[in-house]
């Protein structure tokens, strides 16, 4: 019989504000669902065997919301050595994941640095792929005094920043879009060898209603679904992507749908028309929703929807 792991215990202990965030980066780091995101989002995987990405290309285990984005922060750089950076703290922030992994490429392999973001507002109030490409430019940083030093810069390993966006905007539902640097002669006609210059990637992975599909979006929507039951979700993953059901991951596929369950049942005991407004605002604080995702979750008809929102500004905290 499998125990709780240190994780597990931790997201008890922490409540239900902190399962959300915690259950999606763990069930992220899984190494299954990490190589259907690198067979569909980096080149260096496409033609790859999902078994050869789990069982030969992603080293050790992905490091989930450990690692410091600015090195002066933590001293942790790649490869669990410590390292020291001159740069100025701009804040606590971490990867939530980080691994590094091999890829074949021209008949060698190759090592790579890759992040993966699980991020549910697509405006937070900057362009979000700004912060995907910092993001990519640290990881490139922080390899000096680790990976090279002095002037060896052709010991600098491509970096990859993959963001899955729960909730974006309609235009953007249902796609997945890369950024990375391209060779364009201005004048003459040079080819530079690409890896001299292909060293970042940054993905956005945006979820929708179904994959319409593509195999990492329908794998996505179903793991990370608040409307599918978890038996529904577990089948789907085994019978579609052939993802062996762990009990550890059986766990944390459950807990996660049954939080934002939980919210609704627990909030509905206030009574109807009061109860549905405090699930409305705590799966906006919880799950970090605006009041329009929270009621499509909810279903709540278009013609109900003008009196809660009424009733949110009503009852809203005080400044």
């Amino acid at each position: 019989m499998e125990h709780e792991n240190t994780l597990a215990k931790n997201i008890s202990g922490a409540g239900k504000g902190a399962a959300v965030d915690a259950a999606c980066k763990r069930l992220l780091a899984n190494k299954s669902i990490l190589a259907w995101i690198l067979k569909d989002c980096v080149e260096e995987y496409r033609n790859c065997d999902i078994r050869d990405i789990v069982e030969k290309y992603i080293e050790s285990e992905p490091q989930i919301a450990e690692v410091a984005v600015n090195p002066d922060e933590t001293n942790v750089s790649i490869r669990g050595l410590s390292n020291e950076d001159t740069t100025l703290t701009e804040g606590t922030v971490t990867y939530d994941i980080r691994f590094m992994a091999s890829a074949p490429v021209s008949g060698e392999l190759i090592q790579l640095i890759i992040n993966v973001e699980a991020q549910n507002d697509f405006y937070p109030g900057y362009p979000l792929i700004k912060r995907g490409i910092y993001y990519c430019s640290r990881m490139i940083s922080a390899q000096y005094g680790v990976e090279f030093t002095k002037s060896q810069y052709a010991a600098i390993k491509k970096v990859y920043s993959i963001w899955v966006c729960a909730r974006p905007p309609k235009n953007r539902e249902d796609s997945i879009t890369s950024y990375s640097l391209k060779e364009r002669n201005v004048i003459g006609n040079v080819k530079e060898p690409i890896q001299n210059y292909d060293l970042m990637t940054a993905v956005m992975i945006c979820l929708g209603s179904g994959g319409k599909g593509n195999n990492v979006l329908r794998l996505l929507e179903t793991l990370l679904s608040a409307k599918i039951e978890p038996e529904e979700k577990k089948q789907i993953l085994q019978n579609e992507f052939d993802i062996k059901m762990t009990q550890a991951f059986d766990k944390e596929v459950t807990d996660m749908c049954n939080l934002s369950k939980g919210i609704i049942e627990e909030s509905l005991a206030e009574g109807m028309e009061k109860g549905i407004v405090i699930a409305i605002r705590n799966m906006m604080d919880k799950l970090k929703m605006t009041a329009e995702q929270a009621m499509d979750t909810m279903n709540i008809s278009k013609d109900e929807r003008s009196k809660y929102e009424e009733l949110l500004k009503q009852t809203a905290p005080k400044a």
